[in-house]
């Protein structure tokens, strides 16, 4: 799979997860326990068209399971376990928090990363982005000093992604709450968006990524080449 993506994404360099230059955004986590939340995605299903991020699951939030992840992985604040599946293969913006983010990966998929020190006068150069293969079963904790968004699909069939962030991040917020953060979008989210990506753009969200809004070829499941 990373072969051929590599092949197809020739401008991206696309590393795998577990090359050393990952650690300059996260860590994987090789005893996380996923394999029950990765079985519970099954019933959460890929949107005909766009993605679908619901911040916290109930179906995912097992009781015994979220208190091991907050207690292990959180030194005990409060969670939420939700999810994103999509068809997404551009760049469209890029996020942070403030707190790690954990994903699973539920299928194979590819991260977009930038890191914050990269931003100058609330503004990212897609110079600096850096494209990860992240297989199906890998957990991985994204440090909040990276930059990133929805993952891109690998297939036509898309992706599932599990997504773990401190509680209420990525929830609305009151106009007066935003004083005066450019970058602060929702609770806990601040947000470089690219000027192609409509929706951002429409909801006021600063507009700063700057280059191409990067695409990534994905596979055509009946042939093996690229989709565009």
């Amino acid at each position: 799979m990373l072969d051929q993506l590599q092949k197809m994404n020739v401008s991206l360099n696309i590393r795998h997860v577990e090359e050393s230059s990952f650690k300059n955004f996260g860590r994987i986590l090789d005893t996380f326990p996923d394999e029950k939340l990765i079985h519970l995605m099954e019933d959460l299903p890929v949107p005909e068209n766009g993605n679908v991020y619901v911040p916290s699951e109930p179906v995912l939030e097992l009781k015994d399971l979220k208190s091991t992840i907050e207690k292990r992985y959180y030194g005990g604040m409060n969670i939420q376990i939700g999810y994103c599946n999509g068809n997404n293969s551009n760049l469209g913006g890029l996020e942070y928090h403030k707190g790690s983010e954990i994903n699973v990966a539920a299928t194979d998929l590819v991260l977009l990363l930038g890191h914050l020190n990269d931003v100058e006068e609330d503004a990212f150069s897609t110079e600096h982005l850096k494209a990860f293969y992240i297989p199906k079963g890998y957990a991985i904790e994204m440090f909040q000093t990276t930059l990133h968004l929805a993952p891109c699909k690998v297939t036509g069939e898309g992706f599932k992604c599990i997504v773990i962030l401190p509680e209420g991040t990525n929830t609305p917020l009151k106009d007066e709450e935003k004083g005066e953060d450019s970058l602060l979008f929702m609770r806990n989210k601040w947000l470089i968006a690219h000027e192609e990506h409509q929706r951002f753009v429409s909801q006021g969200a600063h507009v700063g990524i700057k280059g191409p809004n990067v695409f990534v070829q994905y596979l055509n499941d009946k042939e093996g080449g690229s989709q565009s």
